[in-house]
């Protein structure tokens, strides 16, 4: 890949900042050894016609890479991992599996933990959110005693650090506002050895660099 360039939001409220989907993005071009540009949009751009054409539900990341414009995080990190053994092995098995986990991390984990996000940091205040809640931590644990199972014994989701690990590891900073990962001793040290890496410090440190940089005056 070449000339890319990632779509992120130009800020963002602190409770979302280091989980808005970009990140995985930014993490995967640092593992991979791609540079790439960033390119920020407001929050009030989102339904833009403009913004449309580059990420057609108003959302980020959105990314562009020479003649190529794509959206979807998982897309985005599953093509970029294509290109690059760092992120996927070469060998059709290893290639079958990773690709087996990012949609597990995706399509299975990832939505009661969004859910719980959003339940808690956006609508703790609702009437329904504390008797929708005790069902809804009961989905993320049954989730999180999956992958704990799955990581035992493991440093990472395969026998090496794949593409898989960057969408396993970002679903799980969803819920980290709890301690849900940390009554799971597997996950919650396979996610400190994920966070541990450089290239994600990397990526981290730049989106939040870009959050602080834009900061609202009066916030």
């Amino acid at each position: 890949m070449e000339n890319c360039t990632v779509t992120g939001f130009d800020w963002v409220p602190p409770f979302a900042r280091g989980i808005v989907r970009d990140l995985r993005v930014r993490w995967a071009l640092e593992e991979a050894g791609v540079q790439y540009a960033v390119e920020w949009i407001g929050l009030s751009a989102r339904k833009s016609e403009d913004y449309r054409r580059k990420q057609p539900f108003g959302m980020v990341p959105a990314l562009a890479a020479g003649d190529s414009r794509l959206f979807e995080s998982g897309a985005i990190v599953q093509l970029i991992a294509e290109r690059s053994e760092a992120l996927m092995p070469a060998e059709s098995a290893g290639r079958a599996e990773t690709i087996v986990w990012i949609y597990a991390a995706l399509n299975t984990v990832e939505p009661p933990l969004d859910s719980l996000l959003a339940l808690d940091l956006v609508h703790g205040d609702e009437e329904w959110a504390p008797l929708r809640r005790p069902g809804l931590v009961e989905e993320v644990q049954d989730r999180l005693a999956v992958v704990a199972a799955r990581l035992e014994g493991r440093e990472f989701l395969l026998d090496r650090f794949t593409a898989a690990d960057i969408l396993m590891a970002t679903v799980l900073r969803l819920v980290r506002h709890t301690d849900l990962c940390s009554t799971y001793p597997p996950v919650d040290a396979y996610l400190r050895r994920c966070e541990g890496r450089e290239p994600f410090q990397r990526a981290l440190e730049g989106q939040l660099a870009d959050y602080a940089r834009n900061e609202p005056a009066a916030a």
